[in-house]
């Protein structure tokens, strides 16, 4: 075992959006010492053993990071490489005809990984949408949470601080979820896009799994080593300039206005001979 895979003993496992799990309290190693799974302890929902590879440690926390997330990635990248491959072989056939059975081999090198990909595409798919349809039922569920409570704080059964808690508690987790579905509908698309005719296209987007408010991790790190990626800082404002006027400046200033009043009377004055006249 290395020291990071050592330092994970004792710490707290949270998600990506900071919600707590469990404990990490062991972990299984295979004959090479590398760590294969770690034991969290979930409290009342027991243990459970969870991929080494699934977790990030940032300081005195581990991330969790879901299992379909890093199938996704590692699809969308294995497939855009191999349409790359794909279309360069077509592109160096198409300019010289006598490269055409030496690139036959390749070509269908190319196809089976094709097709392999597209069979984990189809079981990646299944389990998206599964995903959603328990991330829906979630929000029904919080749903009838909120709205059970505010009967009960109609009926005086609980107090405007307690509600206002189940609201906040509610609107928080409600929150996560629709990030998440979010994030998976993005991945969807992105999937879907993958064609050999739009290849360059997907190359020049940003990586929509790094779009989501709550998903913190770096897409590079998850085709490497996993790295949490948590959002910048944001800059503080300038403090706006503020202008002391001086005893000197304030008494110009009421100078100025005392002529203003002076010349404004005058006026007046005159105006007034004149209507007389």
């Amino acid at each position: 075992m290395n020291n990071s895979e050592i330092d994970i003993i004792g710490k707290i496992v949270k998600d990506m959006y900071g919600t707590f799990i469990g404990k990490a309290i062991g972990n299984i190693t295979d004959i090479d010492g590398t760590t294969q799974t770690v034991g969290i302890d979930c409290g009342s929902y027991g243990l459970k053993q969870i991929r080494f590879d699934q977790l990030v440690i940032q300081g005195d926390v581990i991330i969790f990071i879901p299992k379909w997330r890093l199938d996704a990635q590692r699809l969308i990248r294995e497939k855009r490489l191999t349409l790359r491959r794909l279309k360069a072989l077509i592109d160096i056939v198409s300019e010289n005809d006598e490269m055409k059975d030496d690139a036959k081999i390749i070509h269908e090198k190319y196809k089976s990984k094709l097709g392999s990909l597209d069979e984990t595409e189809k079981q990646l798919e299944t389990k998206l949408k599964d995903r959603l349809h328990e991330l829906n039922d979630q929000i029904k569920t919080l749903k009838l949470l909120l709205f059970d409570a505010k009967i009960q704080y109609k009926s005086n059964e609980i107090d405007l601080t307690l509600f206002e808690s189940v609201k906040s508690y509610n609107a928080d987790l409600i929150d996560h979820i629709n990030h998440e579905i979010v994030e998976i509908t993005n991945i969807q698309r992105r999937i879907s896009d993958l064609t050999i005719d739009n290849i360059h296209d997907d190359e020049n987007k940003q990586t929509q799994i790094q779009e989501s408010a709550i998903s913190y991790l770096s897409s590079s790190k998850i085709e490497s080593e996993t790295e949490l990626k948590f959002p910048e800082v944001p800059q503080q404002e300038p403090t706006p300039m503020i202008h002391t006027i001086t005893n000197n400046e304030l008494n110009k200033n009421n100078t100025i206005a005392t002529n203003m009043n002076k010349q404004q009377i005058h006026q007046n004055t005159n105006d007034e001979v004149c209507v007389s006249n």
